[in-house]
């Protein structure tokens, strides 16, 4: 759980740079003209999930019921807001937790729920469980920071709390440019007695900066979970965030079908 106890810190002291990590979003250089930009990318974000689940799976899509998983500081939330009647956001950070409410207070927004996240994500279990399930379940730059072994158990959770019809717009990172001879994925680590040699490019991050760790996952285990949980087809995009390699994965879960019990006689 150390990545949820660096979360956490990111929360404490930079949570805007630790959601995006531009250094204009840093708590000591974040202005309001800088904060503005920050949530106006969550405009664009948001515009971009509606218009790709319209025009790949449904084009009066418009979902009454949103989950924004790893919402952090509410970038998504005050969008989503605007555009559904209700949005439950997650997060393992308290303190990303409270500074999205106080974003939310602010924009008077009322129609959002905030909660603490887990692996099992025990907050939504009653809410789930006596209703249908969520319209659109989203997250974005959020899993790289999960080791996969959780992660993966994460997305399949999460593929259960779609509705029937439901639509999951979920971003993962799968390699690293960093490790191009290796096809995006790290190469074996050499014998202990044998110095690793310093190829990598990926950035590193300044003393005294909470761990930010950048995970990849296997493809093949996220697309079993999906054909699995009864999904038949999907829409991707690459996505690439400083040379960490991902993929925007929209895909959308089979309406309910009824049994011959349900057929009028």
């Amino acid at each position: 759980m150390s990545t949820d106890a660096a979360w956490e810190q990111w929360g404490r002291q930079d949570p805007y740079f630790g959601v995006i990590t531009d250094e204009k979003f840093r708590s000591n250089n974040l202005d309001e003209t800088a904060k503005a930009e920050f949530f106006e990318s969550g405009k664009w974000h948001a515009h971009y999930i509606w218009t790709t689940c319209q025009k790949f799976f449904d084009p009066h899509f418009a979902p009454k019921l949103v989950l924004d998983f790893g919402c952090g500081v509410g970038r998504l939330l005050i969008t989503f807001a605007a555009l559904a009647d209700q949005v439950v956001g997650l997060d393992v950070s308290p303190s990303m937790l409270r500074e999205a409410q106080r974003n939310c207070d602010a924009k008077r927004i009322k129609n959002v729920a905030l909660a603490m996240s887990d692996d099992e994500l025990s907050a939504l279990k009653e809410s789930v469980s006596s209703g249908p399930g969520f319209d659109l379940v989203h997250s974005a730059i959020v899993f790289q920071h999960i080791p996969p072994e959780r992660g993966q158990h994460i997305f399949a959770k999460l593929l259960d709390c779609l509705a029937p019809g439901g639509m999951g717009a979920i971003q993962l990172t799968y390699a690293k440019t960093a490790h191009a001879k290796t096809w995006g994925q790290a190469p074996p680590s050499p014998s202990p007695a044998i110095p690793l040699p310093l190829t990598s490019k990926e950035p590193q991050l300044p003393e005294g900066d909470p761990e930010m760790q950048m995970n990849a996952y296997n493809l093949n285990h996220v697309l079993f979970a999906l054909q699995r949980a009864g999904i038949t087809r999907f829409h991707s995009d690459f996505t690439d965030h400083g040379g960490e390699l991902g993929v925007f994965l929209f895909f959308q879960k089979p309406e309910a079908t009824s049994t011959s019990a349900d057929k009028p006689a």
